[in-house]
């Protein structure tokens, strides 16, 4: 059976091997960019009483840890509890429309990313609310 660096794929500019094509994945650095701005605008969306907005960017966020976690399964139980704790409760203040709850939520949410941050040795990364809504997106209900 060939292994992952004899595998290859074709296509119409060269070839990979399998092995190339894995160390194309994004890891966690990338996804976190796309994160970090989902996470602001459910923020608001939701302060906003946009629950649509903030239950849709909370679900690509939670598809960007799943996506994480298989890129980099050393992350997976971490961001496992993250979405259990922290994401599946947003979700359902969502739901029930509850902005009190929501932002109670929220907030532990950056507290508990922050010391994730600090656990993975990436204590640099200090992430909090930016203090004003995206400017691209239509966020009141």
């Amino acid at each position: 059976m060939p292994d992952d660096k004899t595998i290859v794929a074709r296509t119409k500019h060269g070839e990979l091997t399998l092995e190339q094509i894995a160390e194309l994945q994004p890891g966690l650095g990338m996804l976190m960019r796309e994160i970090n701005d989902r996470y602001w605008i459910a923020y608001y969306a939701a302060q906003g009483g946009n629950w649509l907005l903030a239950a849709y960017q909370l679900r690509a966020t939670r598809k960007r840890f799943a996506d994480g976690a298989l890129t980099r399964p050393k992350h997976k139980g971490m961001l496992d509890a993250y979405t259990a704790k922290i994401l599946e409760p947003l979700l359902q203040h969502c739901d029930a429309s509850d902005f009190a709850a929501f932002e109670q939520t929220y907030r532990h949410g950056i507290t508990l990313a922050n010391q994730m941050h600090v656990a993975t040795k990436h204590g640099e990364i200090i992430w909090k609310l930016p203090p004003h809504p995206p400017g691209h997106l239509e966020l009141g209900s």
